[in-house]
This record gives C-alpha cells, sequence and structure tokens, in this order.
C-alpha cells in the first residue's frame, strides 16, 4: 500500500514510522518537560532538521560538516542527558511485560508480603508536624537504592515510632538527611539523595523538598516531607509534588502504593 502525493512516495510502513518516532518524541519531552534540559534537546533538535534541509538541498560541504557534529554529538547526548537516559530506562523498566505477569526474575516473592507500617510512619510525620521537627522520609518499592544507603548511616531498625521521631530530632547527628525505609525496616539514615533539576520548582521548598522531588525523579519510590518551618507534610511519587496535605490523605496515598498495589499484584497471580 503506497500514497502518492506530489513528487513524495508514502508507504504504511513510513506512516507507521512517522507515528512512533512523534511517539518517541513524545515521551522524550515529558521526560525533560521543566528542566534546563528542555533548552538543550530543542537545540540539538533544530539542529538536526536544519542538517537534514542541509542534505536534501545537496549542500555537500557544509553536509559533511553538520554529519561530523551529529557523529560527535551522540556521545555528548549521553553525557548531557544521563539523568534523563536514566529515568527514561526506570520508565521502560517500570513497564516490564514480566514484571506485569509477575514473574520476578530477580527474587521470589513470599507468600506474606512484608508491607511499610504505614500507621507508624504517618503517627511519626503528624507528630512532627505538630512540632514543627524536620524530616525526610523515603519507602522503597521495586528500586531498593542501595547507591544511596551507601551515603548514610545503615542501622537495619524495624520501623518504630520513637525511632523515627529520634532521628530527625535536630540534635541528633542523623536528623540531617534521608531515611530509606523498605518493608518493615529503616535500612538508613542520614542519606544524601539527588536534587530536582526541575525548573518550576516553587521558590519557597527548601532542599527536602527538592531531595524528595530529586529520587522519586530517579526511582520508583515514595518520599514524604515534613517541613521544619511550617510543620506541613508533604508527599512526592513520580517527580511530582503534593504539597500540604493532611495526616488522612499521606495514610491513603500510602495505602495506594502500597498495599493496595500488592493486593492487586496478588490477584493477579
Amino acid at each position: 500500500m503506497m500514497l502518492l502525493i506530489s513528487f513524495f512516495k508514502i508507504s504504511f510502513v513510513d506512516i507507521l514510522d512517522i507515528i512512533f518516532v512523534g511517539i518517541l518524541f513524545y515521551q522524550l519531552y515529558r521526560l525533560v518537560k521543566g528542566t534546563a534540559a528542555l533548552n538543550i534537546f530543542i537545540g540539538l533538535l533544530l539542529f538536526y532538521i536544519l542538517w537534514k534541509i542541509v542534505v536534501l538541498f545537496r549542500l555537500n560541504l557544509l553536509s559533511e560538516i553538520f554529519g561530523q557534529f551529529i557523529s560527535v554529538g551522540v556521545l555528548a547526548l549521553v553525557v548531557v542527558f544521563q539523568p534523563e537516559i536514566r529515568k527514561f530506562l526506570l520508565f521502560i523498566g517500570s513497564k516490564n511485560p514480566l514484571k506485569k505477569a509477575n514473574i520476578s526474575i530477580w527474587r521470589e516473592r513470599t507468600e506474606k508480603e512484608e508491607y511499610p507500617k504505614i500507621n507508624t510512619i504517618v503517627k511519626a510525620c503528624q507528630r512532627m508536624s505538630a512540632s514543627k521537627t524536620g524530616a525526610l522520609i523515603v519507602i522503597t518499592k521495586e528500586h531498593l537504592l542501595e547507591e544511596y544507603i551507601q551515603t548514610g548511616e545503615v542501622i537495619n531498625a524495624r520501623t518504630s515510632l520513637d525511632l523515627i521521631e529520634t532521628i530527625f530530632f535536630k540534635n541528633t547527628p542523623l536528623h540531617d538527611g534521608a531515611l530509606i525505609i523498605t518493608k518493615k525496616m529503616m535500612i538508613a539514615a542520614r542519606c544524601v539523595l539527588p536534587i530536582t533539576r526541575q525548573n518550576d520548582v516553587p521558590s519557597n521548598l527548601g532542599l527536602r523538598h527538592r531531595a524528595a522531588l530529586g529520587i522519586t525523579e530517579h526511582a520508583d519510590c515514595v518520599a514524604i516531607v515534613v517541613s521544619e518551618q511550617t510543620g506541613k507534610i508533604s508527599v512526592c511519587y513520580g517527580g511530582r509534588i503534593n504539597q500540604n496535605i493532611t495526616v488522612d490523605d499521606l495514610k491513603l496515598i500510602l495505602r495506594k502504593h502500597f498495599i493496595t498495589q500488592g493486593i492487586k499484584e496478588k490477584v493477579k497471580k
């Protein structure tokens, strides 16, 4: 099947090619939207279009020069867009059909899945909110955040209300940084997290909020922030932030991300 439009011959395969390229560019745009990388991406795209125009008009010398820039530019893309490439690969991995079919190639699931102690975490956030104690808690999902755990102090303790409050008490050496929780265990405290590269983050948000956004851009997890200035609670996931939420809202969000999703996986299984 082929359409003849003026002097262009367009086949069904060409139409599919255009659609897939459009989808790819749209997904890339979504990944870099709101970051400094967006302007670089647009600049590279315009340069590529200009190169194709030069090739079309058979300007051989200029085409050769642009072609050399394009060939070297592939390596530059890997360096410049390293965080975005990482995020894209994590996105692809999270859509893995093996995962949807509940076929785990990394570990066997136990018969009784352990979920984070949501009520304990929510109660701790409620108390720290009332006392305006700043806190940053990251709850892992599939990605266990080993590289960020190594930046902090490993504690490997069961999730405890009093211990969470003690960690984030201002005079303790572990309060500055993130607490990482996996299932029912507090794995490490004082962990250093990546800061978000989004340009449209409200100016009133501090480093805790920006780190919470940053880690949820890099990995599949949920980050909770208690503001030291206002005591308000915020929660981040998927590179987005919900500010000034209530304790009940926090509990619902955590149940949705951990218990509800876990039950759905068991039903599929």
